[in-house]
């Protein structure tokens, strides 16, 4: 499986373009869609699959183009609709965690609510891609419309009960840094630091 990060737009968005041989996920596809398309073709990739971790406008600007030319379906969990400017017809709603077999990948998606109320991590394998609930060092911001910190906080106790190893993948490369490990936040990231804090203080 490879990874590849698309930082597009004047937020320092991360898109991600995941392939297995010629099959190919998008991630949080939004800002360029020429460009995306353009990759996916110099790739020789073909597109099986789109996935938004939320429904913040940075996160799927211009993305329902991408759907409408490719007749695929996004995925977005339902409680984030009303946030996304996408029709709901270019969608998959759901609610709650899930497997999903797209092609040749295996996703996990584990509901992660704080950023916003349908804010999900997916998980691919090794890796998983966290939009806006944890990045390298921080947290998404919870004081926004559907944000919640004490859901925040529950979301990143269970993000920290992934393998050391897991490769994280945020949504923004601030810093011009997107990845780190479950491992290494489990230690530096504060905001996690507290999380785990708080769920063993609620476990005595």
């Amino acid at each position: 499986m490879k990874i590849d990060v698309l930082e597009l737009g004047p937020m320092a968005n991360c898109t991600y373009l995941v392939s297995e041989g010629s099959d190919a996920l998008l991630i949080d596809p939004a800002w360029d869609m020429s460009f995306i398309t353009h990759t996916l073709q110099q790739k020789k990739l073909t597109l099986r699959g789109v996935l938004f971790t939320h429904g913040h406008f940075d996160h799927v600007k211009f993305a329902q183009s991408l759907l409408e030319q490719t007749g695929l379906k996004g995925y977005l969990n339902e409680n984030d609709l009303p946030l996304s400017s996408i029709d709901p017809q270019f969608l998959h709603l759901y609610q709650g965690e899930q497997t999903v077999q797209i092609g040749p990948f295996n996703l996990h998606i584990i509901p992660t609510p704080g950023h916003t109320a349908g804010s999900v991590s997916i998980q691919l394998g090794n890796a998983v891609f966290t939009g806006d609930t944890l990045f390298p060092g921080a947290c998404g911001r919870v004081d926004l419309p559907s944000s919640d910190p004490r859901d925040m906080r529950a979301s990143l106790a269970k993000l920290a009960h992934l393998p050391e190893d897991t490769q994280i993948y945020a949504g923004h490369s601030y810093g011009g840094k997107c990845s780190s490990t479950i491992g290494y936040e489990r230690i530096k990231n504060p905001f996690m630091r507290n999380a785990i804090r708080d769920e063993k203080e609620q476990l005595l």
